[in-house]
């Protein structure tokens, strides 16, 4: 039943997979103050298997942001009679929807035009000054209609079954459930500052020879990895490692498989951050750039560790603008697998 004294809330974030973990933290605090709000996602089909089994969540909304669904998305919004609306990353399409849904209240981040034209309540994120992780960019905007605090960790709901899905899918690869599992992620399909294949190809033969017991197993996930990647891969003629990247297309499918790794290494891309709302320990590697660094998108869960190239390497291997980041460079073989090692070494 809908009452005038209810607030019922519509967190949008329509971008990339990554970028919508990010929202998370705020769909708990506002539960958290708002206890009897309804509380709903508009996000992209995809990345609305984030929100599965979230129990902060009383419904979950999508657009595929064709253009045809314009008028069918906006439709679908107006019937449940939204009060407020947060707009978490600037849209045009986003923005023009939630007018003519008729919502009240919208909040949205800076003072674009489109916003000004449908009188678009804001926050400023100020230039990224001073600099601070995108999830509590996002939760600037429950801030504004009333939630108070500092919590950013990030969290995704794997049920017991989905998890022993998982166990049955790897075993069907031959990887039990007592084996070290370690992740690696080697795309990022251009979001962020990448090592290339080869370094990748490098620290697996080495972490191989390092981590001899059969019990370790190297389980690839990215679909973006080259033929000749996986090929060389594969020329290693090493049971340990296990290629799933063209068998995972369904995003719940991926989360429910990351749930099980021990170790999880990736640049910063979604997976990685999937990874993170898991509470996977992960090592993440970021270029130092402001809106690439791990300030801004580093592993917020206490079991992990981010790897950001250092100030003299800066120095010495971007461009002078860091338009160009050295990451190939800045950041060393050795520096990741001494750090994976760690992990694998602590509960």
């Amino acid at each position: 039943m809908i009452t005038k004294k209810q607030k019922r809330i519509l967190i949008v974030r329509t971008d990339r997979v990554g970028d919508t973990t990010y929202i998370t933290p705020a769909i708990r605090e506002l539960r958290r103050t708002f206890p009897n709000a309804f509380i709903a996602t508009l996000t992209q089909p995809h990345t609305s298997k984030i929100f599965i089994n979230n129990p902060h969540l009383n419904l979950i909304l999508t657009d595929d942001l064709k253009e045809e669904n314009f008028w069918k998305v906006v439709k679908e919004i107006r019937k449940h009679k939204f009060s407020h609306a947060l707009m978490m990353f600037p849209t045009e399409r986003a923005a023009y929807q939630l007018f003519l849904a008729g919502i009240p209240y919208r909040v949205g981040v800076g003072h674009i035009l489109y916003e000004v034209i449908t009188f678009m309540r804001s926050v400023s994120r100020n230039n990224y000054n001073p600099l601070r992780h995108e999830a509590d960019y996002c939760l600037d905007l429950a801030r504004k209609i009333g939630v108070v605090t500092d919590n950013i960790k990030l969290e995704i709901f794997v049920t017991e079954v989905e998890k022993k899905e998982a166990i049955e899918f790897l075993s069907s690869k031959g990887v039990k459930p007592t084996d070290k599992k370690i992740f690696i992620h080697s795309g990022s399909l251009g979001s962020a500052p990448n090592w290339s294949e080869s370094k990748y190809f490098s620290i697996t033969k080495k972490l191989l020879e390092l981590l001899p017991d059969t019990n370790y197993k190297f389980v690839f996930t990215a679909r973006e990895m080259s033929s000749d990647f996986i090929a060389d891969l594969r020329k290693l003629n090493e049971k340990r490692i296990i290629i799933i990247s063209d068998e995972i297309s369904d995003l719940r499918d991926m989360i429910k498989v990351i749930s099980q790794a021990d170790v999880f290494l990736a640049p910063s891309t979604g997976p990685l951050h999937l990874a993170d709302a898991l509470g996977i320990k992960c090592v993440g590697i970021f270029c130092r750039r402001k809106v690439s660094s791990a300030k801004h998108h580093g592993v917020l869960n206490d079991k992990s560790i981010n790897l950001e190239v250092s100030e003299e390497n800066c120095k010495q291997f971007c461009s002078a603008d860091q338009n160009t980041c050295g990451i190939e460079k800045g950041l060393s073989e050795e520096e990741v697998i001494n750090t994976i090692i760690q992990l694998l070494n602590t509960k």
